[in-house]
């Protein structure tokens, strides 16, 4: 498969993506308060679960958008990818995890297998190709946290092309993923969750924004992005209710946008503003935020933290 210069430069800005979205966070030095303590936990797994799953995402992208398989210098870094298998009217690719991404943040093992029907092309509108992680193990170097992902997804190209078209003749791409993954935890706890992402392209290349909407409905709950049983055995549910933007200038952190995350059996619940700097004020003329704000509650007692990206 030949490669031109307009592909490779998707390849590497996707990698680019990679290497921001799964980047090290800094160790907030807020103790959590006692109450919050639940919401807190379920705020980082939430977050975790979702950043080493839109790093094998970004991956998948990075291979559908055609690279040449045999060679190393279109993969993420530590991934083989055997030759595409054809059985029926089904190609697969089977993608094993060794070592470091190419950020050396994350230490990645286990496999990821991409199916998509003979014929799908991933530059098409409403294109979708089927994901799923095999014991697909993500250790962060920076603190040794670790999870294990199991699961499929549904991954969806819904209005076409590459995101290097953006800026030229195209004004937005849009992703989305569904499905559901079963997170093992670094204190052996394991859980299904449910996942429905949107991701929004737009801008030019050097200057993306990403915005990240939920499209999920569980009972009441709408908008939701997660949904399932945190670690400590209780049903949450998180959504957004403005869209959390992430931008390129800013290594693609969440420079605004608001989830709410609610686990109604403790009657609690909390409310994630994104775009702090780092004084716990929100920042402006267009400053990259280093911290979150989180306005939590429980049986009528409430607070607010800040906490690093």
């Amino acid at each position: 498969m030949k490669t031109t210069n307009f592909l490779r430069t998707g390849l590497l800005m996707t990698a680019a993506m990679v290497l921001a979205l799964t980047g090290c966070k800094k160790t907030d030095d807020n103790k959590p308060a006692d109450d919050s303590s639940p919401v807190q936990q379920t705020v980082m797994d939430e977050n975790r679960v979702s950043d080493y799953s839109d790093e094998a995402l970004t991956d998948a992208n990075i291979i559908l958008s055609g690279g040449n398989l045999k060679s190393t210098e279109f993969l993420p870094c530590n991934v083989t990818v055997d030759s595409a298998n054809v059985a029926n009217d089904t190609i697969v690719y089977y993608v094993t995890y060794d070592g470091l991404n190419c950020a050396e943040t994350i230490i990645r093992t286990g496999k990821m297998e991409i199916r998509k029907r003979v014929g799908t092309h991933w530059y098409m509108p409403g294109a979708t190709v089927s994901v799923k992680y095999i014991n697909l193990h993500k250790t962060r170097v920076s603190n040794g946290k670790s999870i294990t992902l199991n699961g499929n997804l549904i991954f969806e190209n819904v209005t076409g092309g590459l995101l290097p078209m953006l800026g030229n003749g195209m004004d937005a791409i849009v992703h989305k993923h569904w499905g559901a993954l079963v997170a093992t935890f670094d204190d052996n706890t394991s859980r299904t969750w449910n996942i429905a992402r949107q991701q929004t392209f737009t801008g030019t290349m050097n200057n993306l924004e990403m915005a990240v909407t939920g499209f999920g409905t569980s009972g009441e709950y709408t908008s939701l992005v997660t949904w399932g049983i945190n670690r400590g055995g209780q049903e949450f549910f998180v959504s957004v209710s403005e869209p959390i933007v992430h931008r390129q200038v800013c290594t693609f952190l969440p420079c605004t946008g608001v989830k709410v995350i609610t686990i109604p059996s403790k009657n609690m619940g909390a409310t994630i503003t994104f775009g702090y700097d780092e004084n716990n004020q929100p920042v402006t003329n267009g400053d990259c935020p280093v911290k979150y704000k989180l306005d939590w509650y429980k049986n009528g007692n409430n607070g607010t933290i800040y906490l690093y990206l």
